[in-house]
């Protein structure tokens, strides 16, 4: 690693969905790449991650090992976000969408060498109100989504707990009406009267490997803004294809943007990196270089290869 850490702490969940199996070996693994590992810290209960690394980080270590999904990046970056403490990752969730955009490596030998031998970047976080996130915020059949994806059905089926949690979201989706208002006048407000869903997106991926759009990046200083009409059933199946590269079709706007102000009726949850933890109205903005990342010396960003 570029700036080499002195005392880390690797702080898995263990009921993330490769969680269990992997602790000892990255733990190991971590120590003989010579990684200095101070604290290792399994959780069995999710919710304790955010005072877990706040406590790590009050302790002296200078880097901190997460081991879970993008829920659990997401927990943490609030605790991270504008502190001077690298964040290394072991993707171990379902859907690892952040480690996609990170180019952080799927297989545990080889994420435990990009946080060995990689290097520290800069990149954005969104924020939802006073909480920040790595991917997306969503209303509409995100949030639906969410509310239907249970930890069981993860468990057993890994990714494909996504789209079976969609078709259970879609039958008891409900479209809405918003109104979006951008207060640096980048764009003049906009009104809509059957929505299926609105995303405010940071990350390049989201959903299991969906492109928030095409030239997205997590480094760009900006949010790119979806909004999806209801539309039938053919009709959304072609955006669910469109999505996979950042498009959409006929049924999709999109707008790029460092603030949005968002209204709905009704007022309605907001899925924040795949957990509810706000309602509309809400603001969304981009907090610029706010989370550093330790990734593979490969890691391409908005601008192009970065290089140590």
């Amino acid at each position: 690693m570029d700036r080499p850490a002195t005392r880390a702490a690797v702080v898995v969940n263990v009921h993330a969905r490769n969680g269990g199996k992997a602790y000892a070996y990255a733990v190991d693994r971590l120590r003989s790449l010579g990684v200095p590992v101070g604290s290792t810290l399994p959780l069995r209960d999710p919710s304790r991650l955010p005072e877990t690394v706040a406590a790590a980080v009050d302790a002296g270590h200078d880097l901190v090992v997460i081991g879970g999904g993008d829920g659990s990046v997401s927990s943490v970056v609030d605790v991270l976000a504008h502190r001077d403490v690298p964040l290394g990752l072991l993707p171990l969730g379902t859907a690892n969408d952040f480690a996609r955009t990170m180019h952080i490596p799927g297989d545990l030998e080889q994420a435990c060498r990009t946080i060995a031998d990689g290097h520290i970047v800069d990149v954005d976080l969104g924020l939802c109100g006073d909480n920040y996130y790595v991917n997306r915020a969503s209303i509409g059949i995100g949030a639906r989504v969410v509310e239907s994806m249970s930890p069981w059905l993860k468990r057993r089926i890994g990714a494909l707990a996504y789209p079976v949690a969609t078709v259970k979201a879609f039958v008891r989706h409900r479209p809405f009406r918003a109104r979006l208002r951008f207060p640096d006048d980048d764009h003049p407000p906009v009104e809509y009267e059957r929505l299926l869903q609105v995303s405010v997106a940071n990350g390049r991926y989201f959903g299991g490997g969906q492109l928030a759009a095409p030239d997205s990046g997590i480094d760009d200083s900006t949010l790119d803004v979806s909004v999806i009409r209801q539309g039938g059933v053919l009709d959304l199946l072609a955006v669910a294809r469109n999505l996979r590269t950042g498009g959409g079709g006929s049924h999709v706007e999109h707008f790029r943007t460092t603030r949005v102000e968002l209204e709905t009726a009704p007022d309605l949850p907001v899925n924040v990196d795949g957990e509810l933890v706000a309602h509309t109205p809400q603001r969304f903005r981009v907090a610029r270089d706010a989370l550093h990342v330790v990734v593979p010396r490969t890691w391409v960003d908005a601008q192009g290869p970065h290089s140590a």
